[in-house]
């Protein structure tokens, strides 16, 4: 048995379409609006198998949905992602993201060479 799940509604995705405004995959976003402990702490979601997804902070009630940066740059590896990736043509972004969690982690104060950082699979791709 199969089961094969849509989303009708955008409101119905367990993700974001496209990135918020205040979204830290943005390069043009505010720096520093997120303290570099958050960026340690889930730098995990871009290493290689894991099943935590970086989540958006502007998710809808109680619900929470992976950002849209997070799955146009820095999920590749993330194994829930992999098997659950929505196609390129439902997530958006017409302005530049950080290529690589690394690049995110760094640019908003994780030190490039934090031992968090050192398994994160996009690194320098």
């Amino acid at each position: 048995m199969s089961v094969t799940t849509t989303y009708d509604e955008p409101d119905q995705r367990p993700y974001q379409i496209e990135p918020c405004t205040t979204c830290p995959w943005l390069v043009d976003s505010a720096v520093g609006r997120f303290p570099a402990e958050v960026f340690r702490h889930s730098a995990r979601t871009a290493y290689d198998l894991n099943v935590e997804r970086f989540a958006c902070h502007s998710s809808p009630g109680d619900e929470i949905r992976a950002r849209a940066g997070f799955l146009l740059c820095g999920a590749a590896s993330n194994l829930s992602i992999r098997l659950h990736r929505p196609s390129s043509e439902e997530i958006r972004c017409d302005r530049d993201l950080y290529a690589s969690y690394h690049d995110l982690a760094v640019a908003n104060g994780v030190d490039p060479d934090d031992a968090t950082l050192a398994s994160c699979r996009d690194k320098n791709t």
